[in-house]
């Protein structure tokens, strides 16, 4: 009965005692004495005295990093470099600082460090790749980065549009965002994570499908090469997550995404599964427009590479051209990549007529003929060249056997640098071979809308700096091409394919 009191009177006496002091402590160290687990300590300020507490709560609000010398952070801006500067060293990009161990995964003790990485100094895309225990949740567009060794209050949120024409504001304004919440290891996060109801033991690959990708050259550039690039390294061991999900581009290219992943693509923002993955990439590494830079890829892919890739996918019989000789009978072949609406050639007949008069074997292919890929990629591999009027058509090109080449007709309209830039500079990565021709005035079907002395034909320029290139110069004209000077141009390329 004695010690029962005893022990009656000493609780009651020192819990209050307890509660009054920690009452009148600051409201800062109250929240992490509630949060850090140190209210059982208080009972103790009668042996220890508050000094000894304080000096172990000191110590724990420095390892939260609220101490002083962790708000002298640098600023988001000089976050963003030296992060993109982190990005670049490849053996860091997916490097985990501890190894994983998933029976942990959901555990607010010992769970493994994370890393998360980003780089916004690409001027295609902005990209991060994480590795850890990561936790996408695809309805709120969130990946939730669990104990992250890169955790500060400044960054532990950060926004991704994840495609690949971040200086288009217009484009990037369809695409959604995708956040990363990076969160403090436990216990010190202040936030509880959402429990995994997947578990996937394969990366996860997120991007958005919302942009262009209905024109096929935009498809080819802006989605596929980009996709190759960051998620071919895996040997099809990733799961692909599709923001912005269109349908029909799936549809399309279900072959080059069976290549690249074994598991069916995911329509992320329908997807209401909090999936738990190994590590992740949100958006897609791009380089150039439809091409790859080997010094910039991990694993020095190529655009012959891709090409490769793509003969192998599809079932490609032919991986080289070589050149036919004259007298063998056999003569080579050339598709010709005709347009509707705008950019069309209107004597069409007559330039085909031409050609095999020059002695080609001519296919011609409207754009009935193009919207079947995988048929259309069989036709282009088995021609020895190709040529079209600027336009995505040319994009076909990726389906030509090696050594082939490609004549790209350029519209009038001070044209030449920005088509090249599309279709005349991707060519050589591709290993195939390059030949132009420029429209002249005299061949546009705008000498029937506009007075040779308007700016249309003095001063083209000038109109591209209003923005009406697009209205005038690719929607606005057709072609009539000069048959003598566009045969002279061919019967070039006809000599550079065949031998005596």
């Amino acid at each position: 009965m004695r010690g029962k009191q005893e022990y009656t009177k000493h609780g009651s006496s020192t819990g209050t005692t307890a509660i009054w002091r920690l009452l009148l402590l600051p409201p800062l160290l109250v929240l992490i004495v509630l949060k850090t687990g140190f209210l059982p300590q208080v009972t103790r300020f009668r042996e220890t005295g508050f000094t000894k507490v304080r000096d172990e709560m000191v110590h724990k609000v420095s390892t939260l990093g609220l101490d002083g010398a962790r708000w002298q952070e640098p600023s988001h801006d000089k976050v963003k470099r030296e992060t993109a500067k982190e990005y670049n060293k490849p053996h860091q990009m997916l490097a985990a600082n501890s190894a994983k161990d998933t029976s942990l995964i959901n555990s607010d003790v010992a769970a493994p460090i994370s890393k998360l990485t980003c780089n916004f100094s690409n001027v295609h895309s902005d990209t991060c790749t994480m590795e850890g225990d990561l936790r996408i949740h695809g309805k709120s567009a969130t990946v939730y980065v669990v104990s992250a060794s890169t955790f500060r209050l400044e960054n532990s949120t950060i926004k991704v549009q994840p495609y690949t024409r971040k200086w288009e504001k217009e484009t990037m304004s369809r695409i959604r965002e995708v956040t990363m919440r990076s969160m403090a290891p436990a216990p010190y996060s202040f936030t509880i994570p959402p429990r995994c109801t997947v578990r996937h033991d394969v990366p996860a690959v997120v991007f958005s499908t919302g942009g262009c990708g209905t024109n096929f050259f935009h498809a080819m550039s802006d989605l596929i090469v980009p996709l190759y690039i960051t998620s071919h390294e895996y040997d099809g061991r990733v799961q692909l997550l599709i923001t912005d999900y269109q349908p029909k581009w799936v549809a399309k290219f279900r072959p080059i995404l069976a290549a690249l992943s074994m598991y069916p693509a995911i329509d992320f923002d329908a997807d209401t599964a909090v999936r738990c993955f190994p590590s992740a990439h949100v958006g897609l590494e791009s380089h150039r427009m439809l091409g790859i830079d080997p010094d910039l890829s991990r694993n020095g892919y190529t655009m012959m590479g891709f090409r490769d890739f793509l003969r192998s996918t599809l079932s490609l019989q032919q991986p080289w051209t070589a050149p036919i000789n004259r007298s063998s009978g056999r003569k080579p072949r050339l598709v010709m990549v005709l347009r509707r609406h705008s950019r069309a050639i209107t004597n069409e007949a007559d330039v085909i007529t031409s050609m095999v008069d020059l002695g080609f074997e001519v296919v011609a292919a409207g754009p009935e003929d193009v919207s079947d890929m995988r048929q259309f990629a069989g036709v282009v591999n088995s021609c020895d060249a190709m040529v079209g009027v600027h336009g995505a058509g040319l994009t076909n090109m990726v389906f030509l056997p090696h050594n082939a080449t490609v004549v790209q007709i350029i519209p009038w309209g001070d044209m030449k640098l920005a088509c090249r830039y599309d279709f005349g500079d991707p060519v050589p990565d591709m290993g195939l071979r390059y030949a132009e021709y420029e429209v002249t005035a005299e061949e546009t079907t705008l000498n029937d809308k506009y007075p040779r002395d308007h700016p249309v034909f003095t001063d083209p320029a000038s109109l591209h700096r209003q923005g009406k290139l697009w209205e005038i110069f690719l929607q606005g004209q057709n072609v009539t091409l000069d048959i003598g000077r566009f045969r002279r141009v061919m019967q070039q390329v006809y000599q550079s394919i065949t031998t005596e």
